[in-house]
């Protein structure tokens, strides 16, 4: 993220400003959705990976995000992510293993985290909340892998939405079992203290069978015959390319 835009988000949240000030704040916010509609529109039916960026290569998690990744995007999905390094790139890579389509869409920060090189195409967006919804607003399903406050951020406000009934019941599977016991633990505890209602754990699997994870998806998938949606077309007036993507049977 650029200094202006560092201050810019600094200044938002000290309250009430000039008028001239917020008005602009809009229009800031209103062509960062623009760039990101602009780039993803032909992206396809997407499965979102959330994860942390702080995982290499050689740690399990990276792997169980490749391989989970590669075996959705092999059935038709493209795989988004945050764009980024860790659990974000293992996904990205697993798509491009099995030559699958694979998108991303990037958070812009002071210290500049870097694109990862698995993308056929990605987006760099400044603002957090406009990266959540286009990460959302694309994707069918809902891959979380273990992370830090922003994969909870992500997967919690994700689950809220489909809790509420905002967005349309997509299938969150929750990979990393040990690292996410005490979420568990912890939606039992709402339940027993009627806090949530016991179906709402029907919202989520919890499990480390790629296939699980895969079959489950695919079920709902297949239930709303999301692979076989009819997908945009490009204008070409407006120079819009298609990405190419592969869809194979299960």
């Amino acid at each position: 993220m650029s200094n202006k835009f560092v201050r810019e988000e600094i200044s938002f949240f000290k309250g009430a400003r000039n008028r001239l000030l917020e008005l602009k704040y809009v229009f800031g916010v209103f062509f960062q959705f623009m760039k990101g509609f602009r780039t993803l529109h032909f992206v396809g039916p997407c499965v979102t990976v959330f994860g942390s960026a702080r995982f290499d290569e050689n740690h399990p998690y990276y792997k169980q995000a490749r391989s989970v990744s590669a075996k959705l995007a092999d059935i038709g999905f493209t795989i988004m992510t945050g764009g980024g390094p860790g659990i974000m790139e293992a996904a990205n890579r697993g798509a491009k293993d099995v030559n699958g389509a694979s998108v991303g869409c990037n958070i812009v920060l002071p210290h500049e985290q870097m694109h990862n090189p698995y993308m056929d195409k990605f987006v760099n967006i400044d603002y957090f909340f406009v990266r959540k919804e286009l990460l959302r607003k694309y994707s069918f399903a809902f891959v979380i892998m273990p992370g830090g406050f922003g994969t909870l951020d992500e997967f919690f406000e994700t689950l809220t939405l489909i809790q509420t009934k905002k967005i349309s019941q997509f299938p969150i599977v929750i990979m990393g079992l040990e690292y996410h016991k005490s979420i568990k633990e912890h939606v039992e505890l709402m339940i027993e203290a009627k806090t949530i209602s016991p179906e709402d754990q029907d919202l989520l699997l919890f499990t480390d069978d790629i296939q699980e994870a895969v079959d489950h998806i695919y079920k709902y998938a297949d239930t709303n015959k999301v692979i076989k949606l009819k997908e945009p077309k490009p204008s070409w007036i407006l120079g819009e390319p298609k990405l190419r993507r592969e869809k194979k049977a299960i």
